[in-house]
């Protein structure tokens, strides 16, 4: 039997799969590692507690399987997105890795809209966002100026771990277009970007396609990982793209939805020409010259941990589930937005915050329940709709997820969206991705398509209901008041917050 490995490096963990030619997980480890904030809107990482980690859970993973070395043909990586690694000559991080969900930088993402205007949509296809590599590597020459002159290189997350297992410097397309340095419609960094703000071209590593091989472990890898020194390591993708290649998100028409802390909806694209003014994001794929566009809801999953350990703190999710399917769509007139920690598509607004509308003594916690994941759902179909609104048939959803875990949600989410949703027989996410490209760059399948196909498999699939739907757009309509009309009240209660 041969095998390959998906490493998918999170926020909070990295986990490694072990997946044999039938697509099916042999085995998975996982290891977490420490998250810093030293201030508020700080969020960073030491880059080697994620090489310590990964090396961790790679021995776990030949040690709980007994599987031979020899027969691991390669592996492969999926990464936490946008996080600033700036390494030394030697290869040596110079500072703590600055994350994706880190806030300080303001007052850069302005900088860069005043010194681009429009030319960052045109070549990034992106906004200036606080999340983007850009505005860290900015308030990093604005802050540590001295850190910036000794920095060969940037990296991102995935990658420096990658080099620390080859020795080999490289980034990948679909993360590349998460930094907005990348040309994304050219496939090559943007000088004219760099050059605005005085970065040197060279600070850039050279790109490759994901499923590109880089290199084999070097020997003291192997010796720590127990893996053979020739095993084959390919580049690897942002975690996104390697979610929706792990859900066989690989040709035009083809759509997923995945609701973990954040929400995302994600859709295939071919057309690289086409313009979204910045209301969503608009990457390059994993598949080569393919991209995606992808709408963020920021606190998907997350508005019903908060809900849970705020208001039900001493239940378990499938007992505060419990009973959600009884209560009527709307819940009797309970509107809830899931703008707690602000919110990205379509209102890129850090400020915004939550609400629940139409309160009333006869509300109870299976409403609030429902309705928390109504206003969810809700935020995810502005994105559906965004896609609709550029031509896109959206008929079909694959679901991932927390939201792909309780049958009440994936119908409401077919009735929301007005599409049938598809729920997977085994859904690994990220680490599937990671794990298909590495089958893929061994030579298993002609094509990423065809590796989907045998690797991917529908468990159940959720159809509209005619009068729900009816129900849904009605609510949906004055979902979308909301934010225009509590933006201004929203501003006023912030002083006293």
């Amino acid at each position: 039997m041969s095998y390959v490995i998906g490493v998918d490096l999170g926020t909070s963990a990295v986990k490694t799969v072990l997946v044999n030619r039938e697509g099916k997980v042999a085995f998975e480890a996982s290891e977490a590692y420490p998250l810093h904030q030293p201030k508020a809107g700080y969020s960073e990482q030491n880059p080697e507690d994620w090489v310590e980690q990964t090396i961790v859970s790679l021995r776990k993973l030949l040690e709980v399987s007994g599987v031979q070395p020899s027969e691991i043909e390669g592996l492969s990586f999926s990464g936490q997105m946008h996080g600033l690694v700036l390494v030394d000559a030697e290869g040596k991080p110079l500072r703590n890795a600055i994350l994706w969900n880190d806030t300080r930088t303001t007052a850069q993402c302005r900088r860069i809209e005043k010194v681009l205007d429009n030319k960052l949509l045109s070549i990034a296809r992106n906004r200036a966002l606080e999340g983007f590599t850009l505005p860290k590597i900015l308030w990093v020459q604005e802050n540590e100026p001295e850190l910036l002159q000794q920095a060969s290189l940037f990296l991102l997350p995935k990658d420096y771990v990658r080099y620390r297992l080859t020795g080999d410097y490289a980034m990948d397309y679909s993360d590349a277009a998460g930094t907005l340095l990348l040309d994304v419609a050219g496939k090559q960094w943007s000088k004219e970007i760099a050059e605005a703000f005085e970065l040197p071209i060279s600070l850039c590593p050279r790109l490759v396609e994901s499923f590109e091989e880089v290199g084999t472990l070097l020997p003291e890898i192997a010796d720590q990982t127990g893996l053979a020194a020739a095993t084959k390591v390919f580049a690897g993708g942002a975690d996104n793209a390697c979610g929706a290649i792990g859900a066989g998100i690989l040709s035009e028409g083809q759509t997923m939805c995945s609701i973990g802390t954040s929400g995302v909806v994600l859709s295939y694209e071919e057309r690289k020409d086409l313009d979204f003014e910045g209301k969503v994001h608009f990457f390059n794929h994993g598949e080569k010259d393919a991209f995606y566009i992808m709408g963020v809801t920021l606190a998907a999953g997350y508005s019903l941990s908060w809900f849970k350990d705020t208001f039900a703190a001493d239940k378990s999710f499938d007992v505060l589930l419990q009973g959600i399917d009884q209560v009527p769509a709307g819940s009797n007139g309970l509107l809830f937005t899931p703008y707690i920690v602000g919110e990205r598509t379509p209102h890129p607004d850090a400020n915004i915050r939550g609400s629940f509308i139409g309160m009333d003594a006869g509300h109870k916690l299976e409403h609030f329940g429902r309705a928390v994941m109504e206003g969810i759902t809700f935020s995810l179909r502005e994105s559906i709709d965004i896609l609709r609104g550029a031509g896109k048939t959206v008929n079909e959803v694959i679901s991932i997820g927390g939201g792909a875990k309780n049958e009440a949600w994936l119908q409401m989410q077919a009735d929301i969206f007005d599409a049938t949703i598809v729920k997977l027989e085994s859904e690994q996410g990220p680490a599937m991705g990671a794990a298909m490209l590495a089958a893929y760059g061994s030579g298993w399948f002609p094509s990423l398509q065809d590796c989907a196909a045998a690797f991917i498999r529908p468990a159940k699939s959720y159809v509209p209901n005619p009068e729900t739907v009816a129900v849904y757009d009605g609510l949906f309509a004055l979902y979308q008041e909301v934010y225009g009309q509590t933006r201004s009240l929203n501003d006023r209660l912030a002083e006293y917050r």
